[in-house]
Formats: C-alpha cells, structure tokens, sequence
C-alpha cells in the first residue's frame, strides 16, 4: 500500500505541475458498472458484472477544450464460470451444477491522461480520452477454490501463488459532461481499459483431473490478461482561478 501511495501522489504532483498555466481545476467523484473479460487460454470464461468507484482531478484552461487529468480508483477485476456441471473425482458418476463461480482480483488503478473537449451546448460538453494506467493487486478470491483444488488433487482452479500483483494498461473511452451550476457539473462515462501485462501466470501442469470433463489432461501455460469495460455517472466540483493584476 506504501508503493500505491507514493505513486498516486506522484500522479497529482505531474498533473500540478502540468497544468500550471491552467484557470482551475475540477474535482470528480465517480463510480458505476464493470463487466470485467479474461481469457484463460483455451479455456472459455464467462464475463465478471462489479463494480468500481475513482476520484480525479482536471486541469482547466480558457479554451475548454484539452485537460489533463489524474484518477484513482478501486476497480473489481475478473472473470466468472456459470451453468457448470461438476463430478467430484471420489463420486464421478454423480454430477451437480455449480452455483456461479467468480474469480476476482480487486485492483487500485492509477491514470495518467488527457481529454480532448467538444461543446454541444452551454451546459453540454462531449468528450474522448486516452490515459496510461498502473494497477496494484490488494487481494483475490482465489482462496475459496483451495479446497476444491484439495478434494480433487488437482491446481484446475488458479491460485493465489501465481497472481502478479502490479499490471499496467490503459485507458480509452469519451462521455459527456453537464453543467448543474457555475461551479457544479455532472458526467457520464464510458471506457475499455485493457491489460498490456499480465494478472495471472501460471506455468504448465501435466497429469491433472478436470472435474468437468472427467478425464485427466495437461493444463497448458495459464496467461492471463484482464480487459473490463466500465460505465460510470459522477459529480463534478469546480475550483477557479482568477488571475487579477
């Protein structure tokens, strides 16, 4: 946590800095929908519905039309496996279906980006953004599947000993900004953010009972890489700065 903060102080520094020349800054607290995609190798996956929340800062200038930004967020990453018939290797020819099984990594994600601005009304702006973003790993959920991997003798599910705790990406997406005052706005969101690294890596296993299939077989190298799309409404506060001779 110790490195996480540093970095985010870091990003708020840059963007200070970066926007020196600026006539104030917007402060934003957002959060909403994730479905979260991970492909494990050949394995289909289903996708992951949570949840992310993110405060950022803006840089604002005359023209209203470019900003830099920094965000912070906490984001739940993953993927899911739902209508799965399971055998349990000691009572093979007695299957049962699965509840929905989710495998989550819970992430802060710091973004480092830029907008560029459109005005479609007074109170209306449209925008697009593209920004380079670092994740950090908090925990997973992984370790509920521990004892399934137990009672079947078998690493099928993924453990916790081969997630890779930092990642990076980015981020790209647009939405729409509303005014709601002089010094109060709203937003509208959305945004693909895909994983350049890797969240999990896992190298090939041989000889392992898949208790779906029923048969023992090689699990080939387990690559993963987390790609969420995100919609996301929020409130805007506004700081302005008046420069006077």
């Amino acid at each position: 946590m110790k490195n996480v903060t540093i970095f985010t102080l870091l990003s708020l520094n840059l963007l200070v800095f970066s926007g020196l020349n600026a006539q104030g800054t917007a402060y934003t607290l957002k959060g909403g929908l994730t479905l979260g995609v991970q492909q494990w190798n050949s394995f289909d996956q289903d996708p992951l519905f949570k949840y992310h929340g993110a405060i950022s800062a803006e840089s604002l200038d005359e023209s209203a039309q470019f900003s830099i930004y920094a965000q912070a967020g906490y984001h739940l990453k993953g993927s899911a496996l739902r209508n799965q018939q399971f055998f349990n290797i000691n009572n093979p020819n007695q299957p049962f279906r699965l509840p929905a099984q989710e495998f989550i990594f819970r992430n802060i994600s710091v973004v480092l980006g830029a907008k560029r601005k459109y005005e479609l009304s007074d109170r209306l702006m449209a925008y697009y953004l593209i920004g380079l973003r670092g994740d950090y790993t908090l925990s997973t959920n992984l370790k509920e599947y521990k004892a399934l991997n137990e009672a079947n003798n078998t690493l099928f599910y993924p453990a916790d000993e081969y997630v890779r705790k930092w990642n990076y990406g980015v981020a790209l997406g647009g939405g729409f900004e509303f005014s709601l005052g002089e010094l109060v706005g709203a937003n509208l969101e959305f945004t693909v953010n895909p994983d350049f690294s890797q969240q999990y890596r896992q190298p090939q296993i041989n000889n392992v009972y898949n208790p779906f299939t029923r048969q023992n077989g090689n699990i080939p190298e387990r690559i993963v890489r987390n790609v969420t799309f995100e919609i996301s409404a929020g409130f805007r506060l506004l700081r302005i700065v008046e420069y006077v001779d």
